[in-house]
Order: structure tokens, then C-alpha cells, then sequence
């Protein structure tokens, strides 16, 4: 899945991204607003990552979901 359908389905990855990252809080997500590069360094931040990691870790989950995660 691409990067497009998450931030076009952002109300339902919202839920799928707090599981993932329980760090996440409803005020990171409302501010990332489906921006990658934004959840990237959000995840950054809070996680003590290097960019690089989080955006491996972006990528992983960009691979593991599917369009039905989102209602599609």
C-alpha cells in the first residue's frame, strides 16, 4: 500500500497508528495530519530513533497494511 491511501483514509490509520505506536498521541496525530515525513519525525521524537530507523519503521508498516485497515 502507498503512503496516498493512508493519508486519504487518515480518521481510520489514526486508530491502526496508535496501535503500532501507543506513543503517538491524539494531538501528534491531528498535527502529522497524514503527512509521512511529519509521523516520521514525530516517531523520531518520541521514540529516541534515528531518522533513518523511523523511516524504516514507516516503511515496514506502509508494507503490512492493506487497504481493508482502512475500510477500503
Amino acid at each position: 500500500m502507498n503512503w496516498d491511501t493512508i493519508a486519504g483514509n487518515w480518521k481510520s490509520a489514526k486508530g491502526h497508528l496508535r496501535e503500532q505506536w501507543g506513543k503517538l498521541t491524539d494531538d501528534d496525530l491531528d498535527v502529522i495530519a497524514g503527512k509521512r515525513d511529519q509521523l516520521i519525525g514525530t516517531i523520531q521524537e518520541r521514540y529516541g530513533n534515528t531518522r533513518d530507523e523511523a523511516e524504516k519503521m514507516v516503511h515496514e508498516y506502509e508494507q503490512r497494511s492493506t487497504s481493508t485497515d482502512f475500510g477500503r
